[in-house]
């Protein structure tokens, strides 16, 4: 196999250093939305639609990384 070849299929550089750091900036926050303590903030009696608010809490929090992990990963292409 030839360097380009390979090149193409393991690029050094994938993002920038800044998305990079964006992106794990995203993930240690993550890491302390999902902690129990956090999490048991929510855990009460309360019912939205049915659901208890520790269910919409862990879903609101996972769907709104989805978006920024998005935004973030779409926008290396700089």
């Amino acid at each position: 196999m030839n360097a380009a070849f390979i090149n193409y299929l393991f690029p050094l550089s994938f993002m920038k250093k800044r998305h990079e750091q964006k992106l794990i900036i995203l993930s240690i926050g993550l890491m302390i939305a999902f902690s129990i303590p956090i999490s048991l903030l929510f855990n009460s009696e309360k019912e939205v639609l049915g659901y208890p608010m520790v269910l919409i809490y862990l879903f609101a929090v996972w769907m709104v990384s989805i978006v920024i992990s998005f935004v973030i990963v779409k926008r290396y292409d700089e």
